[in-house]
């Protein structure tokens, strides 16, 4: 069994915690977030955290969250933990009052399909932020934007 909770990146426990997910899903290939911003999560299997994820004000898009990181490690794929990550996210986004969740995913097949499967649909921003081949995804939270 799986659970999702908030932490308090704040911590520095907790912060440590987070920076170790993010070293052991992502490697060398994207620079440690500022786990300072925004909400973040863990995903725990019994006492052993396993999976992480984070929402940020954007600084792209208006009044939106922008869904920054997502790490599980490769020996829990499979259990829909981004997916249940991304519903921790969007909760956070309506407490927060923004009105979209955007992201963006380069070169990975099951993010993308987990995005759609989740209801984000692609969109072009104005200002693209990532690589010039990266995808970008927006789920509304309310009909303004």
């Amino acid at each position: 069994m799986y659970r999702i909770r908030a932490v308090d990146s704040q911590d520095e426990h907790v912060a440590d915690i987070l920076t170790e997910m993010h070293r052991l899903t992502f490697f060398d290939a994207a620079a440690i977030p500022d786990f300072e911003q925004g909400h973040w999560w863990l995903a725990y299997r019994d006492d052993m955290p396993v999976g992480f994820a984070g929402v940020v004000p954007a600084t792209h898009a208006h009044n939106a969250g922008y869904f920054s990181r997502v790490g599980v490690l490769t020996s829990h794929f499979g259990n829909n933990l981004q997916l249940r990550f991304m519903r921790a996210a969007e909760a956070q986004v309506r407490r927060n009052g923004w009105s979209a969740v955007v992201s963006d995913t380069t070169d990975n097949v099951v993010s993308a399909n987990n995005f759609i499967r989740a209801g984000y649909l692609l969109f072009q921003p104005r200002s693209p932020w990532a690589w010039p081949h990266s995808l970008y995804w927006r789920k509304c939270m309310s009909w303004r934007i």
